[in-house]
Parts: C-alpha cells; structure tokens; sequence
C-alpha cells in the first residue's frame, strides 16, 4: 500500500506530465503543420513559392529538434528535471525573443506583425504551463 506522501508525489508527477504533455503535444502539432502543409503558413510571414514552402518546413523541423528535452522531460519530470529546466529556458528564450522581434519590427509588415504575435502568445502559454509543472515537482529537489 502506498503512503501518503507517495501518493501525494505521484500526483505531483502527474500533474506535472499533463502540464509538459499539452506544451509538447501543441509544440508538435505545430511543428507537423508546418512540415506537411507549409503553404498554408508561408503567406503568414510574407513568404511564397518554394523558398516559402522551404522556409517553413525548415521552421516545422527546428520545432520538432526543440521538443527533445520537452519529451525527456514528460517521460519523467523528477529524474529527468535538468531536460525540464532545458525546456523552461527554452521556452522563455522564445517569448523573449519573439517579442524583441516584434518590437523592431516596422509596422509595414502587419502579416508578419500578427504571425510573430500568435507565436508570442502560443510560447508564453507554453512557458506559464511548464513553470507550473516545475514548480508542483520542486519540492522533489530540494
């Protein structure tokens, strides 16, 4: 019979992996889109023909290569916590990012302008889950 507190852990872990789980699978998703139907995202980003569709596959597969850790991670969030921590930073260096971009971005371009907004939205979603599912396993690494 289980114990209290590792009943109490494995829901922790879990929660944690839900969390992780939703990052990684909306991460994917968007990754696969732009692999198999980039002309439905080129026009986004002021792209067309096949530097285009070549652009945003490229862009689809940089996704699926920054998942790894997010993978590891979900597997287990306890024993594999630096590929979380790799995630977490990850994912702020994409918030970060993505809004210094669209800073500079000039306001002739609102295509692009909203392309990098979405992103900026979808990655700080992402990183709000994944702190979360940090910070319900952080008393596992004290």
């Amino acid at each position: 019979m289980e114990t209290s507190s590792n009943q109490k852990l494995n829901t922790r872990v879990w929660i944690a992996r839900a969390l992780i789980g939703l990052v990684t699978f909306f991460n994917l998703q968007a990754a696969f889109l732009f692999l198999f139907s980039p002309q439905a995202y080129a026009p986004g980003f002021e792209l067309s023909g096949a530097a285009g569709t070549a652009m945003v596959q490229g862009m689809g597969l940089l996704f699926v290569m920054w998942n790894v850790p997010y993978v590891f991670a979900l597997l287990d969030p306890i024993r594999n916590r630096r590929s979380h921590l790799e995630a977490v930073i990850m994912q702020a260096v994409g918030v970060v990012g993505e809004t210094a971009l669209l800073w500079a971005l000039p306001g002739a371009h609102p295509l692009i302008h909203a392309s990098v907004l979405r992103f900026i939205v979808f990655d700080g979603s992402g990183l709000l889950l994944l702190l979360v599912a940090w910070l319900v396993t952080r008393q596992n690494h004290a």
